[in-house]
């Protein structure tokens, strides 16, 4: 059963004028509740770092590339023109190199390319995992490490989402050591209070769980690293209030 979101839907509006994290997959989630559908997916990284009153995560497939991926160029330079609609990213960016301009950049994958292309953007960010999915993997000209540009929670994962108490219909595909990272992820974001229009960034690398926090132009960038997600969270946090 095919579905759109309202953040589908628009593709021009920044997240900020279209809600609140969670605008990929609200219209999903009710159909879930009311029954209309039995399984949800999503992209882990769209859905809000708590779950939804009477609704689980029944599997992650089996994370894909959840780094971040430049396009059109092989590194971040001075001076350029970057296309994203990331706060994350844009903080990211300005932290690495504070003298490129960040422009705002909505769509599909295809409609992102031809707009970066038709304003003559030096490059865009954009997730490998959708890239390499696409079959477009050949557009990257960098694929970012995650010490330069650390991932949204859950980039890479896709999530069955059922009702609660139903996580049997989808146990079977679930990938365990995804499962592990991913809820790390999830729950740091929590305590930290992530939103689409906070720059924080979390991953777990299978070893460490990182977390970050900066502002949105990039003029300060506090990182934190361990192992349990709510102290990493605590830590971070402190960095910030310091």
């Amino acid at each position: 059963m095919p579905m759109t979101t309202s953040g589908d839907r628009d593709r021009s509006s920044p997240f900020g004028q279209i809600g609140e994290r969670g605008v990929f997959v609200k219209e999903i989630e009710e159909a879930l509740l009311a029954r209309r559908i039995d399984v949800a997916v999503h992209s882990a990284k769209d859905m809000t770092s708590s779950d939804t009153s009477g609704l689980a995560v029944g599997a992650y497939l089996e994370r894909d590339d959840p780094r971040d991926a430049l396009i059109g160029a092989d590194e971040v330079r001075a001076g350029m023109r970057i296309g994203t609609a990331s706060v994350r990213r844009r903080a990211q960016l300005l932290a690495l190199e504070p003298t490129v301009s960040v422009e705002p950049l909505r769509g599909n994958v295809d409609t992102r390319l031809r707009k970066a292309r038709e304003r003559g953007l030096d490059a865009l960010v954009l997730a490998c995992c959708g890239l390499d999915r696409l079959g477009l993997a050949g557009e990257i000209g960098a694929r970012l490490d995650v010490s330069t540009m650390l991932p949204e929670a859950g980039q890479g994962a896709v999530a069955l989402q059922v009702r609660a108490g139903e996580e049997d219909l989808v146990a079977g595909a679930d990938h365990p050591e995804t499962r592990r990272r991913v809820e790390a992820e999830r729950a740091c974001a929590a305590v930290i209070g992530a939103g689409c229009l906070a720059p924080v960034a979390v991953h777990h690398d299978g070893a460490v769980l990182s977390a970050l926090i900066a502002a949105e132009d990039g003029s300060w960038l506090e990182r934190a690293s361990g192992d349990d997600p709510a102290e990493v969270a605590a830590d971070l946090l402190a960095l910030t209030h310091a």
